[in-house]
Protein backbone atom coordinates (compact mmCIF):
# COMPACT_ATOMS: atom_id res chain seq x y z
CA UNK A 1 0.00 0.00 0.00
CA UNK A 2 1.08 3.48 -1.08
CA UNK A 3 1.12 6.29 1.83
CA UNK A 4 1.44 8.66 -0.91
CA UNK A 5 -1.28 11.26 -0.56
CA UNK A 6 -2.32 9.18 2.34
CA UNK A 7 -1.44 11.33 5.52
CA UNK A 8 -0.43 14.80 6.19
CA UNK A 9 1.54 16.99 9.15
CA UNK A 10 -1.08 19.34 10.77
CA UNK A 11 1.00 20.98 13.34
CA UNK A 12 4.73 21.26 14.04
CA UNK A 13 6.20 23.26 17.19
CA UNK A 14 10.48 24.16 18.01
CA UNK A 15 11.89 24.83 21.56
CA UNK A 16 14.59 26.95 21.73
CA UNK A 17 17.70 25.59 20.72
CA UNK A 18 21.27 26.35 21.55
CA UNK A 19 21.88 26.55 25.57
CA UNK A 20 18.44 26.31 27.12
CA UNK A 21 19.09 26.35 30.96
CA UNK A 22 16.22 25.23 33.58
CA UNK A 23 14.92 22.65 31.54
CA UNK A 24 15.43 18.88 31.52
CA UNK A 25 15.43 16.75 28.57
CA UNK A 26 11.82 15.60 29.22
CA UNK A 27 10.27 19.36 30.07
CA UNK A 28 12.04 19.60 26.20
CA UNK A 29 9.92 16.97 25.04
CA UNK A 30 6.54 18.21 26.17
CA UNK A 31 7.35 22.20 25.69
CA UNK A 32 7.92 20.75 22.07
CA UNK A 33 4.82 18.31 21.92
CA UNK A 34 2.73 21.51 23.54
CA UNK A 35 3.83 23.77 20.69
CA UNK A 36 2.93 21.57 18.08
CA UNK A 37 -0.48 20.71 19.69
CA UNK A 38 -0.91 24.65 19.85
CA UNK A 39 -0.12 25.12 16.36
CA UNK A 40 -2.59 22.21 15.38
CA UNK A 41 -5.62 23.81 17.27
CA UNK A 42 -5.50 20.27 19.00
CA UNK A 43 -5.44 19.23 23.07
CA UNK A 44 -3.14 16.30 24.55
CA UNK A 45 -6.77 14.43 24.51
CA UNK A 46 -6.61 14.39 20.87
CA UNK A 47 -3.68 12.06 20.47
CA UNK A 48 -4.49 8.59 19.92
CA UNK A 49 -0.55 7.86 18.81
CA UNK A 50 2.96 9.11 20.37
CA UNK A 51 6.55 8.25 19.12
CA UNK A 52 9.82 9.02 21.13
CA UNK A 53 13.19 8.53 20.90
CA UNK A 54 15.16 7.91 23.77
CA UNK A 55 16.83 11.12 25.38
CA UNK A 56 20.81 10.05 25.83
CA UNK A 57 21.08 12.64 28.50
CA UNK A 58 18.05 10.83 30.24
CA UNK A 59 17.20 7.79 29.58
CA UNK A 60 14.37 6.16 29.94
CA UNK A 61 13.56 2.14 29.07
CA UNK A 62 10.34 2.53 28.08
CA UNK A 63 10.40 6.39 26.72
CA UNK A 64 7.40 7.17 25.13
CA UNK A 65 5.41 5.45 27.69
CA UNK A 66 6.97 7.59 29.91
CA UNK A 67 6.32 11.21 28.05
CA UNK A 68 2.97 9.59 27.60
CA UNK A 69 2.64 9.59 31.41
CA UNK A 70 4.24 12.52 31.86
CA UNK A 71 1.51 14.60 29.82
CA UNK A 72 -1.24 12.28 30.90
CA UNK A 73 -2.06 10.68 27.57
CA UNK A 74 -3.28 7.74 27.47
CA UNK A 75 -2.46 6.32 23.39
CA UNK A 76 -3.52 3.25 21.80
CA UNK A 77 -0.48 3.18 19.80
CA UNK A 78 3.18 4.16 21.72
CA UNK A 79 6.53 3.35 20.77
CA UNK A 80 10.32 4.61 21.34
CA UNK A 81 11.92 4.48 17.69
CA UNK A 82 16.28 4.38 18.41
CA UNK A 83 17.70 4.46 15.10
CA UNK A 84 20.17 7.36 15.65
CA UNK A 85 20.02 10.44 12.98
CA UNK A 86 17.52 8.70 10.91
CA UNK A 87 14.98 8.04 14.10
CA UNK A 88 12.80 11.35 12.56
CA UNK A 89 12.36 9.91 9.51
CA UNK A 90 12.00 6.23 10.23
CA UNK A 91 9.35 7.65 13.02
CA UNK A 92 7.35 9.31 10.53
CA UNK A 93 7.21 6.50 8.38
CA UNK A 94 5.92 4.51 11.35
CA UNK A 95 3.50 7.12 12.05
CA UNK A 96 1.78 7.35 8.59
CA UNK A 97 1.75 3.12 8.53
CA UNK A 98 -0.13 3.48 11.72
CA UNK A 99 -2.76 5.94 10.65
CA UNK A 100 -3.00 4.32 7.62
CA UNK A 101 -3.62 0.95 9.08
CA UNK A 102 -6.08 2.24 11.48
CA UNK A 103 -3.75 1.95 14.57
CA UNK A 104 -4.02 5.50 15.03
CA UNK A 105 -5.97 8.68 13.80
CA UNK A 106 -3.43 11.64 15.28
CA UNK A 107 0.05 10.50 16.16
CA UNK A 108 2.36 13.22 17.96
CA UNK A 109 5.95 13.24 17.09
CA UNK A 110 8.17 14.56 19.86
CA UNK A 111 12.03 14.40 20.38
CA UNK A 112 14.33 16.52 22.37
CA UNK A 113 17.63 16.36 24.28
CA UNK A 114 19.66 18.78 26.29
CA UNK A 115 22.84 17.68 25.24
CA UNK A 116 24.77 20.89 26.63
CA UNK A 117 23.21 21.57 29.88
CA UNK A 118 22.48 18.35 30.90
CA UNK A 119 26.10 16.31 29.80
CA UNK A 120 29.28 16.44 30.96
CA UNK A 121 32.73 17.17 29.06
CA UNK A 122 33.87 13.45 30.18
CA UNK A 123 30.40 12.09 29.51
CA UNK A 124 30.50 13.62 25.99
CA UNK A 125 34.15 12.85 25.33
CA UNK A 126 32.89 8.98 26.01
CA UNK A 127 30.31 9.45 24.26
CA UNK A 128 32.16 10.40 21.50
CA UNK A 129 34.65 7.56 22.31
CA UNK A 130 32.68 4.53 22.57
CA UNK A 131 30.47 4.61 19.34
CA UNK A 132 32.37 2.28 17.02
CA UNK A 133 32.85 -1.53 17.43
CA UNK A 134 34.17 -2.78 20.72
CA UNK A 135 36.75 -5.39 18.76
CA UNK A 136 37.39 -3.79 15.61
CA UNK A 137 36.81 -0.32 16.05
CA UNK A 138 37.15 1.28 19.72
CA UNK A 139 41.06 -0.14 19.98
CA UNK A 140 42.01 2.41 17.24
CA UNK A 141 40.83 5.20 18.97
CA UNK A 142 38.75 7.01 16.58
CA UNK A 143 35.56 9.88 17.84
CA UNK A 144 32.79 10.19 15.91
CA UNK A 145 34.67 13.04 14.00
CA UNK A 146 37.47 10.51 12.63
CA UNK A 147 35.32 8.12 11.18
CA UNK A 148 33.31 11.13 9.50
CA UNK A 149 36.85 11.74 8.30
CA UNK A 150 37.37 8.33 6.76
CA UNK A 151 34.46 9.64 4.25
CA UNK A 152 36.14 12.83 3.70
CA UNK A 153 39.23 11.31 2.68
CA UNK A 154 37.93 8.75 0.81
CA UNK A 155 35.80 11.15 -1.81
CA UNK A 156 39.04 13.49 -1.94
CA UNK A 157 40.74 10.06 -3.32
CA UNK A 158 38.05 9.14 -5.77
CA UNK A 159 36.87 12.13 -7.03
CA UNK A 160 39.23 15.00 -6.09
CA UNK A 161 36.70 16.78 -3.40
CA UNK A 162 38.92 19.99 -1.71
CA UNK A 163 38.30 21.61 1.40
CA UNK A 164 36.80 24.72 -0.23
CA UNK A 165 34.15 22.30 -1.65
CA UNK A 166 33.26 21.19 1.84
CA UNK A 167 33.35 24.50 3.20
CA UNK A 168 30.93 25.92 0.69
CA UNK A 169 28.45 23.30 2.60
CA UNK A 170 28.70 25.20 6.07
CA UNK A 171 29.03 28.68 4.33
CA UNK A 172 25.73 27.87 2.90
CA UNK A 173 24.30 26.58 5.96
CA UNK A 174 25.34 29.57 8.08
CA UNK A 175 24.19 31.98 5.56
CA UNK A 176 20.66 30.65 5.78
CA UNK A 177 20.74 30.64 10.01
CA UNK A 178 21.49 34.30 9.54
CA UNK A 179 18.15 35.03 8.59
CA UNK A 180 16.79 32.51 11.02
CA UNK A 181 16.00 34.24 14.29
CA UNK A 182 15.74 30.81 15.91
CA UNK A 183 19.51 29.67 15.13
CA UNK A 184 21.88 29.26 17.54
CA UNK A 185 24.84 30.29 15.20
CA UNK A 186 23.58 33.24 13.17
CA UNK A 187 27.18 35.27 12.07
CA UNK A 188 27.63 34.89 8.14
CA UNK A 189 30.96 32.41 7.93
CA UNK A 190 33.39 32.52 4.90
CA UNK A 191 35.19 29.57 2.86
CA UNK A 192 38.53 31.28 4.47
CA UNK A 193 36.79 31.09 7.99
CA UNK A 194 36.51 27.71 7.95
CA UNK A 195 39.82 25.99 6.44
CA UNK A 196 41.53 28.66 9.28
CA UNK A 197 39.17 26.99 11.89
CA UNK A 198 41.02 24.55 14.41
CA UNK A 199 41.49 21.02 13.10
CA UNK A 200 39.11 18.28 14.69
CA UNK A 201 39.84 15.55 12.96
CA UNK A 202 42.18 16.03 9.75
CA UNK A 203 40.96 16.88 7.34
CA UNK A 204 37.81 17.87 9.52
CA UNK A 205 37.77 21.41 10.90
CA UNK A 206 35.93 22.94 14.13
CA UNK A 207 33.57 24.50 11.32
CA UNK A 208 32.80 21.05 8.98
CA UNK A 209 30.80 19.94 12.30
CA UNK A 210 27.91 20.46 13.72
CA UNK A 211 26.85 22.02 16.73
CA UNK A 212 26.20 20.67 20.28
CA UNK A 213 22.44 21.96 21.34
CA UNK A 214 19.89 21.75 23.39
CA UNK A 215 16.48 21.29 21.97
CA UNK A 216 13.43 19.69 20.44
CA UNK A 217 10.58 19.98 18.01
CA UNK A 218 7.27 17.78 17.28
CA UNK A 219 4.91 17.41 14.76
CA UNK A 220 2.00 15.80 14.59
CA UNK A 221 0.32 13.60 11.74
CA UNK A 222 -3.19 12.50 10.74
CA UNK A 223 -5.19 11.21 7.62
CA UNK A 224 -5.73 13.12 4.67
CA UNK A 225 -9.01 13.53 4.47
CA UNK A 226 -9.17 15.04 8.06
CA UNK A 227 -6.15 16.91 7.80
CA UNK A 228 -8.91 19.65 5.60
CA UNK A 229 -10.54 20.32 8.69
CA UNK A 230 -7.15 21.71 10.28
CA UNK A 231 -6.66 25.67 11.28
CA UNK A 232 -2.95 25.30 9.46
CA UNK A 233 -2.33 24.51 5.74
CA UNK A 234 -2.00 20.74 5.69
CA UNK A 235 1.32 19.91 4.63
CA UNK A 236 1.14 15.91 2.44
CA UNK A 237 3.72 13.55 2.54
CA UNK A 238 4.06 12.06 -0.66
CA UNK A 239 6.96 9.89 -0.83
CA UNK A 240 9.14 8.05 1.74
CA UNK A 241 11.97 5.44 1.47
CA UNK A 242 14.58 3.52 3.75
CA UNK A 243 17.98 1.87 3.25
CA UNK A 244 19.78 0.28 5.97
CA UNK A 245 23.68 -1.13 5.00
CA UNK A 246 25.43 -1.72 8.00
CA UNK A 247 25.99 -0.68 11.64
CA UNK A 248 29.80 -0.49 11.77
CA UNK A 249 31.73 1.59 9.62
CA UNK A 250 34.20 -0.92 9.12
CA UNK A 251 31.58 -2.86 7.58
CA UNK A 252 30.40 -0.24 5.17
CA UNK A 253 30.34 -1.42 1.74
CA UNK A 254 31.68 1.77 0.57
CA UNK A 255 32.81 5.18 1.88
CA UNK A 256 31.79 7.13 -0.82
CA UNK A 257 28.22 6.37 -1.51
CA UNK A 258 25.62 5.29 1.13
CA UNK A 259 21.97 3.82 1.59
CA UNK A 260 20.79 6.98 0.47
CA UNK A 261 20.41 6.25 -3.11
CA UNK A 262 17.97 3.45 -2.29
CA UNK A 263 15.86 5.85 0.45
CA UNK A 264 15.94 8.50 -2.12
CA UNK A 265 14.75 6.41 -4.93
CA UNK A 266 12.28 4.10 -3.31
CA UNK A 267 10.90 8.10 -1.81
CA UNK A 268 11.10 9.09 -5.47
CA UNK A 269 9.09 6.08 -6.79
CA UNK A 270 6.59 6.07 -4.01
CA UNK A 271 6.14 9.82 -5.42
CA UNK A 272 6.09 9.64 -8.43
CA UNK A 273 8.88 12.95 -8.95
CA UNK A 274 12.52 12.87 -9.46
CA UNK A 275 15.38 15.02 -7.86
CA UNK A 276 14.07 17.89 -10.75
CA UNK A 277 11.20 18.38 -9.14
CA UNK A 278 12.09 19.08 -5.81
CA UNK A 279 12.27 23.15 -4.81
CA UNK A 280 14.63 22.83 -1.51
CA UNK A 281 16.12 20.07 0.26
CA UNK A 282 16.60 19.38 3.89
CA UNK A 283 19.44 16.82 4.23
CA UNK A 284 21.74 15.67 7.09
CA UNK A 285 24.53 17.51 7.57
CA UNK A 286 26.33 16.41 11.10
CA UNK A 287 29.51 16.78 9.29
CA UNK A 288 30.24 18.73 5.76
CA UNK A 289 31.27 15.57 3.55
CA UNK A 290 27.64 14.03 4.49
CA UNK A 291 25.96 16.91 2.08
CA UNK A 292 28.25 16.15 -0.71
CA UNK A 293 27.62 12.17 -0.76
CA UNK A 294 23.82 12.70 -0.20
CA UNK A 295 23.52 14.91 -3.00
CA UNK A 296 25.29 12.78 -5.43
CA UNK A 297 23.56 9.27 -4.12
CA UNK A 298 20.19 11.40 -4.06
CA UNK A 299 20.48 12.25 -7.63
CA UNK A 300 20.83 15.56 -7.35
CA UNK A 301 24.07 15.43 -9.08
CA UNK A 302 26.05 12.42 -11.06
CA UNK A 303 28.54 10.28 -8.38
CA UNK A 304 31.71 12.50 -8.06
CA UNK A 305 29.95 15.96 -9.03
CA UNK A 306 28.91 16.58 -5.21
CA UNK A 307 31.74 18.65 -4.46
CA UNK A 308 31.42 20.95 -7.62
CA UNK A 309 27.91 21.15 -7.42
CA UNK A 310 28.04 22.84 -3.83
CA UNK A 311 29.93 26.10 -5.78
CA UNK A 312 28.83 29.18 -6.56
CA UNK A 313 25.70 29.27 -4.57
CA UNK A 314 24.22 26.61 -6.47
CA UNK A 315 22.80 25.32 -2.82
CA UNK A 316 21.78 29.06 -1.03
CA UNK A 317 18.66 30.21 -1.30
CA UNK A 318 17.85 31.63 -4.86
CA UNK A 319 20.45 28.76 -5.91
CA UNK A 320 19.42 25.65 -7.87
CA UNK A 321 19.12 23.57 -4.99
CA UNK A 322 18.40 25.84 -2.04
CA UNK A 323 19.21 22.92 1.14
CA UNK A 324 19.22 23.32 4.93
CA UNK A 325 17.12 26.49 4.64
CA UNK A 326 16.91 26.69 8.44
CA UNK A 327 20.63 26.28 9.12
CA UNK A 328 21.12 22.76 9.17
CA UNK A 329 22.92 20.65 12.28
CA UNK A 330 26.29 22.69 11.40
CA UNK A 331 24.06 26.04 12.33
CA UNK A 332 20.49 25.91 13.36
CA UNK A 333 21.22 23.39 16.10
CA UNK A 334 22.32 19.66 16.79
CA UNK A 335 20.69 17.78 20.09
CA UNK A 336 21.57 14.58 18.95
CA UNK A 337 19.01 12.47 17.59
CA UNK A 338 15.92 15.13 17.52
CA UNK A 339 18.03 16.76 14.83
CA UNK A 340 16.24 16.19 11.70
CA UNK A 341 13.20 17.27 13.79
CA UNK A 342 13.85 20.84 12.80
CA UNK A 343 14.49 19.56 9.12
CA UNK A 344 10.79 18.67 8.95
CA UNK A 345 9.66 21.71 10.93
CA UNK A 346 11.14 23.54 8.49
CA UNK A 347 10.11 22.01 5.29
CA UNK A 348 6.60 22.18 6.98
CA UNK A 349 7.06 25.41 7.18
CA UNK A 350 8.80 26.39 4.20
CA UNK A 351 5.90 24.69 2.28
CA UNK A 352 3.03 26.45 4.15
CA UNK A 353 5.00 29.93 3.30
CA UNK A 354 5.69 31.37 6.10
CA UNK A 355 9.49 31.53 6.76
CA UNK A 356 9.81 35.35 5.66
CA UNK A 357 13.36 36.73 4.64
CA UNK A 358 14.38 32.65 3.91
CA UNK A 359 11.72 31.77 2.37
CA UNK A 360 11.78 29.97 -0.78
CA UNK A 361 10.14 31.14 -3.25
CA UNK A 362 6.85 29.02 -4.99
CA UNK A 363 8.29 26.14 -2.66
CA UNK A 364 5.43 23.19 -3.58
CA UNK A 365 8.03 20.32 -2.67
CA UNK A 366 10.40 19.51 -0.55
CA UNK A 367 13.25 16.60 0.55
CA UNK A 368 14.26 15.73 3.84
CA UNK A 369 17.00 13.01 3.93
CA UNK A 370 17.59 11.32 7.87
CA UNK A 371 20.78 10.05 8.51
CA UNK A 372 21.80 7.67 11.62
CA UNK A 373 25.18 5.91 12.60
CA UNK A 374 28.27 6.37 10.58
CA UNK A 375 26.20 6.88 7.47
CA UNK A 376 24.64 3.36 8.16
CA UNK A 377 20.73 4.03 8.13
CA UNK A 378 19.03 6.38 5.69
CA UNK A 379 15.29 7.83 5.22
CA UNK A 380 14.60 9.86 2.77
CA UNK A 381 10.63 12.31 2.58
CA UNK A 382 9.07 13.96 -0.26
CA UNK A 383 6.40 16.16 1.44
CA UNK A 384 4.07 18.21 -0.99
CA UNK A 385 2.23 21.95 -0.42
CA UNK A 386 -0.51 20.19 -2.16
CA UNK A 387 -1.71 16.61 -3.57
CA UNK A 388 -0.51 15.59 -6.62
Amino acid sequence: MSLKNQVAIVGVGDTKVGVVPGMSATQLYVQAAKLALDDAGLTKNDIDGLITSNSFVEPYMYHAEMIAEYMQIFPRYCITVPTGGGTTGAALHHAASAIVTGMADTVLVTKADSQITGMSRAKAIEAMATAGHAQFERPYGLPIPGYYALLARAHEHAYGTTAEQRAAVAVACRKHASMNPAAQMRDPITIDDVLKSRMICDPLHLLDCSLVSDGGAAFILTSAERARDFPKKPVYLLGVGEGHTHEHVSQALSLTSSAAREAGERAYKMAGLGPQDIDFAELYDCFTPVVIIELEDLGFCPKGEGGRFVEGGRIELGGELPINTHGGLLSHCHPGQPGSMFAITEAVRQLRGECGQRQVRDARTALVHCQGGIMSTHCTLIFGAEQI
